[in-house]
């Protein structure tokens, strides 16, 4: 529902940092309550994945690997930057290819979020692939070691911490919790 009322509004923004990769801006800001303030904001270029179930419906297609800027290993799923002019799910189905070799058999949308939406625009666009099948090598070497990872053993790889990125949680959460069903 939304309320017009309890709306901030945005008198203006601007850019003190910019590359391909971060946008930092100023926005100046006006809350219901009157008080005005200039809050900052982050743009990050928008990434598409994908949650790859195998032929058997048992297994996900994930990559172990380390993450420089937190120093951590973790599970991650196939997926990458969204180029100027395409398309999420061609984003997705590409990074697929480049970096595990497989090409899914189907590829449908599974869940869009912002991981943290008070301040950072990022849409996360997460894609669900059924069925898998090896197209060649993989051409992109530095994005870990992908293996097909049993379904039943996610929960507990979340609980240990070794499922660390955002999108990698989005999309298994919601698969396991929503999007087994073919609805």
């Amino acid at each position: 529902m939304v309320n017009e009322e309890s709306k901030w509004t945005v008198h203006g923004e601007r850019t003190v940092y910019n590359s391909d990769w971060v946008r930092v801006g100023l926005a100046d800001i006006s809350q219901p309550s009157g008080n005005r303030f200039e809050h900052h904001t982050v743009w990050f270029p928008p990434p598409a994945m994908t949650v790859l179930i195998d032929d058997s419906g048992t297994n996900v297609l994930m990559a172990w690997r380390h993450r420089f800027a937190p120093d951590l290993w973790n599970w991650e799923l196939p997926g990458g930057i969204i180029d100027a002019g395409e398309d999420p799910k061609q984003t997705a189905e590409r990074e697929l290819v480049e970096e595990t070799g497989y090409r899914p058999r189907s590829l449908e949308p599974l869940v869009t979020f912002e991981p943290a939406v008070g301040m950072l625009r990022n849409p996360h666009h997460v894609f669900l692939g059924r069925g898998a099948e090896l197209v060649g090598d993989p051409t992109e070497l530095d994005e870990g070691k992908f293996e097909w990872v049993p379904l039943d053993r996610v929960p507990k790889l979340i609980r240990d911490g070794e499922i660390q990125n955002s999108g990698t949680l989005v999309g298994l959460l919601h698969f396991l919790a929503l999007g087994r069903g073919t609805d």
